[in-house]
């Protein structure tokens, strides 16, 4: 009788999707930084803290893109995780928008750099010492020629060794979003990099779970099918990051913190 019971009652059960990431790992991805390099700082060392607390085999840390523009210190972020050593976690990153539109600037790449320059780039310019008012009245060519003096071109190389997307057990990792019904290996670069819909609105199943950035929003995210995680930093002081281990969820985040229960 109980037997019966038990099946028929759990057959009305609609059971949810369970993600979890690769046994004995842990998992720290970041949102998007744009320039904040005291968020990058205190949120590793809350990262670094979570750690030395909960002990585990193997840990990570995966930077969603866009490091710089907008806030101010676009190259002190840069400076600050591209020669981070002893780190006790593995550092991967993954190419913005915002960074791949410095790299068509630095590449002399006809109608971007004025673009740029008004889509947070001026920021960007002036921490590595270059006045924006001066670049305005120059041609593209010549922009680009001031920048790849200014950037070290250790910065430069650094930003090109970013990938595209990380997979992480049951978890996809990227910049913006991927678009729906595409299978994850025909994704193509700009929707990796750019997408905003039909991604954020679509409720279908992609196969696994996607953690993105690129889009502000108020607070996480956290839809059935993705998860975002750009809190808008370098306007709010809030940067969040997305904590994975086996099938435990949970996130870090600079600012104020919520009191213990």
């Amino acid at each position: 009788m109980f037997s019966k019971l038990f099946r028929r009652m759990s057959a009305s059960v609609s059971s949810k999707p369970v993600f979890a990431g690769p046994p004995g790992t842990r998992l720290y991805a970041i949102g998007d930084v744009h320039g904040r390099l005291d968020l990058v700082d205190d949120l590793l060392g809350r990262i670094e803290d979570d750690i030395a607390d909960r002990p585990v085999k193997a840990a990570a840390v995966v930077f969603l893109g866009d490091l710089i523009d907008r806030g101010p210190q676009s190259a002190g972020v840069v400076d600050r995780l591209q020669s981070l050593r002893h780190f006790p976690a593995k550092m991967l990153f993954i190419l913005g928008n915002h960074e791949e539109f410095l790299l068509r600037v630095l590449a002399g790449e006809p109608g971007v750099a004025h673009d740029w320059l008004g889509f947070g780039g001026d920021a960007c310019v002036e921490s590595y010492g270059v006045a924006t008012a001066a670049l305005q009245a120059m041609d593209e060519q010549r922009i680009a020629e001031v920048l790849r003096d200014a950037i070290p071109a250790a910065h430069v190389e650094f930003l090109k060794t970013f990938g595209d997307t990380f997979r992480f057990g049951d978890y996809l990792l990227v910049h913006a979003g991927i678009r729906p019904g595409v299978p994850i290996d025909a994704q193509q670069p700009r929707d990796l990099r750019w997408i905003r819909q039909p991604f954020l609105s679509d409720a279908h199943d992609h196969g696994c779970m996607v953690i993105h950035g690129h889009t502000i929003s108020d607070g996480v995210d956290q839809r059935s099918n993705r998860i975002g995680i750009d809190t808008g930093a370098y306007r709010t002081g809030i940067l969040t990051a997305a904590v994975i281990e086996d099938e435990d969820l949970r996130f870090l985040a600079t600012g104020p913190q919520p009191a213990s229960a």
